[in-house]
């Protein structure tokens, strides 16, 4: 089921995920390299690719293994008293910006979301109407900066995470390093699988080993095999509709 385009569709399916067994490898040395990134900085970086079924269990294990009760995820910010209301009640789903369909949120994650005791999250997609894509990175890591002290997990797709400048521009990753040195990213190596990004998608290469590790100098999560996430994802007429655009 790799969208859901009605409310009681994503209930069920929210209903559905399970991961109360999900543990996530992690070797000593990755680990202890993980938390002097949040002993320096307040922050680690995850980069994941939307959609992928497995991306909130990998910050499920990750935020246990580290201890972390703060999360920070590139969800529109307008979002923030939805999510609120959901993390109380269970309720709150209905709003338009939830049903995007770019995978940014998925039914694991807000099974998951519920799960860790004394949670707080901050969502950071502030929107941003803007073709430099450099601004956009900067203005979501001035969000990340303004809300977080305590050690937090940030996670945003794996275009923003690196921390120095890419082909793309300066990254947000490259941004909260400037503010917080010492800051550090885990890549999710994904293997073979499906993804749901607005359709149906496919990805494949190595990937030698599960876990959290270090792998030619950086933090990786490897996952070698993958599945495709269930995604809220209403036809755009439809949420161009709801959010008052025609």
């Amino acid at each position: 089921m790799p969208s859901v385009d009605t409310l009681d569709g994503l209930q069920r399916a929210v209903a559905e995920s399970d991961a109360d067994h999900y543990e996530l490898p992690a070797e000593p040395a990755a680990l202890d390299r993980a938390g002097k990134s949040l002993d320096a900085s307040g922050l680690l970086l995850l980069g994941e690719v939307h959609g992928v079924r497995e991306n909130p269990l990998i910050i499920l294990g990750l935020m246990r293994l580290l201890g972390l009760t703060h999360l920070a995820l590139e969800w529109p910010e307008g979002l923030q008293p939805q999510l609120e209301r959901y993390l109380a009640d269970g309720t709150g789903l209905d709003h338009p910006l939830w049903w995007l369909g770019d995978g940014r949120v998925t039914a694991g994650h807000l099974a998951v979301l519920r799960k860790i005791d004394g949670l707080r999250v901050t969502l950071f997609d502030g929107g941003d109407m803007t073709e430099d894509w450099s601004a956009r990175d900067a203005s979501m890591a001035r969000r990340v900066l303004a809300a977080h002290a305590a050690p937090t997990l940030v996670v945003v797709g794996n275009a923003h995470t690196p921390t120095t400048p890419t082909g793309l521009g300066l990254p947000m990753g490259a941004c909260l390093a400037e503010a917080r040195p010492g800051v550090e990213s885990v890549r999710i190596d994904y293997g073979t699988g499906s993804f749901y990004n607005l359709e149906p998608r496919r990805y494949s290469r190595p990937c030698a080993e599960a876990g959290l590790r270090v792998a030619d100098g950086e933090l990786v999560v490897g996952l070698p095999e993958f599945g495709e996430a269930t995604v809220p994802h209403l036809p755009l007429e439809q949420l161009r509709e709801r959010l008052g655009l025609i």
